[in-house]
């Protein structure tokens, strides 16, 4: 792969770093990591524009199994975990205005969520048990850790179908897919686990049980941070509590948003009664915007993530005939905000993809 390209996925590591900036600049300069993500990224991805090559066949495997891209993974791991750390500090420490709070709590859900959940997404899908690991890490400094039973287990069984609660539907907001996705999802979760330890003999209440442990993680980190810094300044704070818990809502509600982008209105045929075609290409929407797949390590090519779930984020291909956003994700992800525009853009393009598909 070009050298070029190889550093390129370091880029995820900027938008950090301008929330850090922004912070010790104060005021509005809070801002520029928002302004980064949601205006600067959009106007380079339409003057770089789509790459859709693919690495060579040859040279999958050797690119694939290449240490490096695994390092940049490892790296976020560490580097997240240091972050949310220092964030809850800052927030804790620092005297803010209310402007100040609302700015520097959305930055960082945009590192922890945009970014910190793409990783986590990409290490919980391998078998090495590290790197599954880090995955879990991950989504405990946003509170959403049964995001791993779910969507290795749940959404990628039933993606595409009514029966997945992470596929939006023809006409639906993504205000009532957040609340249906985030609830049926966290039980969901729970009823696969629970059946996980039936099978195997073991009891839902014991400590075997991950989800028990996934729920109660993030409290037990949140009150680690609480009552360290509390001791640290020597008076008792609620607001590294408070903090962690609003920058977790953040984040996987951006992961929600990422969600309703993904699949909108796609839909998997009913074969019979109880089951659907095999997920294929076109179940997924896909962008190959260049720039803005470098920050989310090649997540938007999501058509190949869901034909083979364990390939490696380095080596995802580009699928001709699958159905193709307008835009990168993060366009997208504010269309998704606003209902009206947002059916205004894609409803067109799924009846133009159905009518093609159809033809």
């Amino acid at each position: 792969m070009h050298w070029l390209k190889k550093i390129g996925y370091f880029s995820a590591f900027i938008i950090p770093s301008l929330t850090i900036l922004g912070f010790y600049l104060g005021g509005i300069a809070n801002l520029s990591t928002l302004i980064f993500v949601y205006a600067l990224i959009p106007a380079i991805d339409a003057t770089v524009g789509r790459d859709r090559s693919n690495v060579p066949k040859d040279a999958t495997k050797s690119v694939a199994n290449d240490f490096y891209y695994r390092f940049i993974t490892y790296c976020w791991t560490f580097f997240q975990l240091a972050f949310i750390i220092w964030a809850v500090w800052a927030a804790s420490t620092q005297s803010l205005s209310i402007f100040e709070w609302i700015t520097f709590t959305i930055a960082v859900s945009l590192s922890t969520g945009g970014i910190g959940i793409t990783v986590a997404h990409e290490l919980g899908h391998k078998k090495s048990k590290l790197e599954r690991f880090y995955c879990k890490v991950l989504l405990m400094t946003v509170s959403y850790m049964h995001f791993y039973i779910e969507h290795n287990k749940g959404h990628h069984v039933r993606v595409s179908t009514p029966e997945d609660p992470a596929t939006s539907r023809e006409n639906e907001s993504f205000y009532a897919f957040w609340w249906r996705s985030v609830t049926k999802g966290y039980l969901s979760a729970w009823e696969i686990e629970n059946k996980s330890l039936e099978r195997k003999g073991k009891s839902k209440f014991s400590i075997h049980n991950q989800m028990i442990w996934f729920t109660i993680l993030p409290f037990i980190f949140a009150a680690a941070l609480t009552f360290g810094i509390s001791l640290i300044i020597g008076q008792f704070t609620w607001i590294p509590f408070a903090f962690f818990f609003a920058q977790s809502f953040l984040a996987f509600s951006l992961l929600e948003a990422v969600n309703y982008v993904e699949h909108y209105g796609l839909r998997r045929k009913k074969i019979d009664e109880n089951r659907y075609e095999r997920v294929e290409p076109h179940h997924s929407w896909n962008a190959n915007h260049m720039v803005s797949n470098f920050f989310l390590f090649q997540l938007q090519r999501h058509s190949d993530h869901h034909f083979n779930a364990i390939k490696r984020y380095q080596v995802l291909d580009d699928y001709e005939k699958a159905p193709q956003l307008p835009a990168g994700y993060p366009t997208m992800i504010l269309l998704a905000h606003i209902p009206p525009l947002w059916f205004k853009v894609m409803n067109p393009k799924l009846q133009q993809w159905n009518n093609l598909k159809s033809a």
